[in-house]
């Protein structure tokens, strides 16, 4: 198979790459990324001269430069987009930018140059906060800050464009994603990388928000999955039932870091701050697929490669993610 991904230099698409290359040995890959600062050629580095990997650097708001990507292509698989809750609160037309407006470019694109499939990388923030239960593929979506809208938008306008046009597309819906290479501003590597300097990890409002916590190599595996076997308009839920608070999930950061909980700091809590997400995951899992990652030797292992590739993170906390940090909790 020969697949456009856009947005593959960064967190899921360099690791969704990876895993298609070495799963899918006859598979070739174009990886269109703008490399926004969250996008890092370092991601893919391994496979810089391979001849089955291919890295262009543009914006899927280019339809121009998309329609040229497009030739021979079997499959796109999109990850592009702006994806920080707290950086969409400062900043939303970024995020309507890339997340609505990209997303409309690329199926305009599909419309010209048709593929064989066109899959979409959403999330489960479309849904809003839940009190009890767990959000099946046709829950009302009830996006609660500027990025869920944008996604949630997108989500709606891939659905129309199946509908009003046939274009081949399915939509996955991830809950939050953890593992190598995610930038240090998502809370998972900011305190791993924080407690390994011995610096606060600032945790938002009481600690109690809930988030269903997937290894991202999972992930990428029923992204695999759903690309090759999914069923064209549907939608598919991928969740790996690791529901966990954040105060739990930062004292379980803490205690293989070996540091103190006295590092943790409560800091003013977001606005809009959904408390609960959680995913029923029954129709990707009658596909086939389920989470390989026992979510607590997951995250040891998360800790583990942070702790052995620095160099990879240390210069990522500096320069515009440090201006960025003294804005959300003050100076470090």
């Amino acid at each position: 198979m020969r697949l456009l991904v856009t947005g593959g230099a960064g967190f899921i698409g360099s690791n969704f790459i990876r895993w298609v290359l070495t799963h899918h040995p006859d598979d070739t890959v174009v990886n269109l990324d703008k490399l926004t600062y969250a996008g890092n050629p370092a991601n893919l580095a391994d496979l810089a001269g391979s001849p089955r990997y291919r890295f262009v650097r543009g914006d899927i708001c280019d339809g121009a430069l998309v329609r040229e990507l497009l030739a021979g292509v079997d499959a796109v698989v999109n990850f592009a987009a702006e994806s920080h809750v707290d950086r969409s609160l400062v900043k939303p037309d970024a995020f309507l930018r890339t997340d609505v407006f990209g997303v409309f470019t690329l199926l305009e694109a599909v419309r010209e140059r048709p593929v064989g499939r066109f899959l979409h990388v959403s999330t489960d923030e479309v849904y809003g906060s839940l009190a009890a239960g767990a959000a099946r593929e046709d829950a009302p979506l009830r996006p609660s800050n500027p990025y869920a809208a944008s996604k949630a938008a997108a989500d709606l306008l891939i659905g129309a464009y199946v509908t009003t046009y046939g274009v081949p597309a399915v939509i996955t819906r991830a809950s939050n994603n953890f593992g190598p290479y995610q930038y240090p501003e998502k809370v998972v590597p900011l305190f791993i990388t924080n407690a390994l300097d011995g610096e606060p990890l600032p945790l938002y409002g009481d600690g109690r928000n809930v988030r269903d916590w997937l290894y991202v190599l999972d992930h990428c595996a029923a992204l695999d999955l759903v690309l090759r076997r999914g069923r064209d308009g549907e939608i598919y839920n991928v969740g790996a039932g690791n529901e966990l608070d954040n105060l739990t999930l930062t004292r379980e950061i803490l205690r293989l870091t070996g540091r103190p909980e006295s590092l943790i700091r409560f800091v003013k809590d977001r606005p809009g701050h959904d408390r609960r997400y959680a995913l029923d995951a029954a129709k990707v899992r009658a596909l086939g697929w389920a989470p390989r990652w026992e979510f607590g030797a997951a995250l040891a292992e998360t800790v583990r490669w942070y702790r052995e590739h620095e160099a990879w993170w240390r210069p990522l906390k500096a320069g515009e993610f440090r201006a960025w940090y003294a804005q959300q909790y003050g100076a470090r």
